[in-house]
C-alpha cells in the first residue's frame, strides 16, 4: 500500500516525513506535477502551472514560488521578469499527491495579461465571456517587447 492511502487514515496532526513524501509524489513522464496557485488571503485561484522536484525543493527552501516552464524548459521563478512575484505561504497536496495546492501571496498581476487571475474566460451557455479587465496602467506594459 503507497504512502498516500496509508495517509488516509490518519488523523488532524499526525504527520510524516517529507522526504518519504517527496519520494512517492507521483510525477509524469516529464516529471513533473500541476500546481495550482491560489491567494492566501482571498482564496482566488490565480493560475496553473507545472513544478518539478527541483522547483518544489527551491519553492520550500526560498519562500518565492518556483515552477518548471514547459514552454522554455528550464526553471522559471514568478515574476523574474514581471516584478510580480509570489512568496510561499502555504504547501499542500492532494490526496493522492498527484497535484500541488500553493497557497501564496501574489504580488501584483498573476496572469502575463496583467489580470488578477489566468481564470478570466467564463463559459456562459455557447459563449466565453472577458469577466475581468488588465490592472490600471498595464495597457503600456503589454505593449512592451
Amino acid at each position: 500500500m503507497n504512502l498516500f492511502k496509508r495517509a488516509e487514515i490518519l488523523a488532524v496532526g499526525d504527520s510524516l516525513p517529507w522526504d518519504a513524501v517527496l519520494a512517492e509524489l507521483p510525477f509524469n513522464a516529464d516529471g513533473l506535477l500541476p500546481a495550482i496557485a491560489q491567494q492566501y488571503d482571498s482564496g482566488e485561484v490565480l493560475m496553473l502551472a507545472w513544478m518539478n522536484r527541483e522547483a518544489i525543493l527551491e519553492t520550500l527552501s526560498t519562500g518565492r514560488v518556483c515552477y518548471w516552464s514547459r514552454s522554455r524548459q528550464r526553471l522559471w521563478r514568478k515574476g523574474e521578469t514581471s516584478g510580480h512575484h509570489q512568496t510561499l505561504k502555504e504547501l499542500r497536496l492532494d490526496c493522492d499527491g498527484d497535484t500541488l495546492l500553493l497557497m501564496v501571496h501574489q504580488q501584483g498581476p498573476a496572469c502575463h495579461t496583467l489580470r488578477s487571475s489566468c481564470f478570466y474566460h467564463a463559459v456562459c451557455v455557447e459563449r466565453v465571456v472577458v469577466i475581468s479587465e488588465p490592472q490600471p496602467n498595464s495597457e503600456s506594459l503589454l505593449s512592451q517587447p
